[in-house]
């Protein structure tokens, strides 16, 4: 997934936008961030005969590296929502030895060395409103979590299978933030969740930041992702990534 040109061309929109209009009306946001999350879990298909594949015993996942890039923007028109943009590569492979068969997607993969590939790559819009906008700030809204990924598995014998994950979630959004007087630091959490029967999804944040008076600004915590699937593109999964991230950002 090219998140960096995506970023540039919205980055480039949002720019010549508030061009147009006063600076003290228009808040625009850009920042990219480093998350390192523990994965774990495990996923099967639907058909007939699968069996559940463990991440970490049988595929060999501990951790992963994850790069994300996000911008918002906000400006004065009460009716119309603010818009967030995030881009986060999920998109991790492994090489392990497997020790008892498994089925996977009507393929079934014999004892040695396999290779896999967990992409869970997404693109969210979040659409929200802000609440309260001073030393406190709320928002909410809508988030649309975009999957464009695959989780594909090959054994020494050239037995290969892939389900590609082309699925659309819409989440609650809500985040906070309280800034410290006259410190510039803050503190901040985020968090987007869905429950449909046996679905379900939740992306969360822990935060403690620090702005400059000229926009620049850095923050860090912890952030975890949880995504259980019943029977979505023939997947399922019960996954969840959780680790530190780290996040600098221009705001102005």
């Amino acid at each position: 997934m090219n998140f960096s040109r995506k970023a540039i061309s919205i980055a480039l929109l949002s720019t010549c936008l508030s061009g147009t209009v006063s600076a003290d009306f228009i808040g625009l946001n850009i920042g990219a961030s480093r998350w390192t999350p523990d994965i774990t879990g495990s996923f099967s298909s639907d058909n007939t005969g699968s069996s559940s594949i463990k991440l970490n015993d049988d595929l060999g996942y501990s951790d992963h590296t994850s790069t994300t890039i996000n911008i918002s923007f906000e400006h004065p028109i009460p009716l119309l929502p603010n818009v967030k943009y995030q881009g986060s590569d999920l998109n991790a492979s492994s090489t392990a030895n497997l020790t008892t068969p498994k089925t996977f997607n009507n393929k079934t993969f014999i004892v040695g060395e396999i290779n896999s590939t967990l992409d869970l790559s997404h693109n969210d819009i979040a659409l929200y409103y802000e609440i309260l906008d001073n030393w406190i700030n709320i928002d909410i809204g809508l988030d649309l979590k975009k999957f464009d990924g695959k989780v594909s598995i090959r054994d020494t014998a050239n037995n290969s299978s892939e389900i590609t994950v082309d699925e659309t979630i819409p989440m609650l959004y809500l985040a906070a933030r309280v800034d410290l007087p006259f410190t510039g630091f803050y503190v901040g959490a985020n968090i987007q969740q869905l429950s449909i029967g046996d679905n379900s999804a939740e992306d969360r944040t822990l935060m403690v930041g620090y702005e400059s008076s000229m926009g620049l600004g850095i923050e860090g915590g912890i952030k975890t992702f949880t995504l259980e699937l019943n029977d979505a593109s023939n997947l399922n999964t019960n996954l969840d990534y959780d680790g530190l991230f780290l996040n600098g950002y221009f705001h102005f």
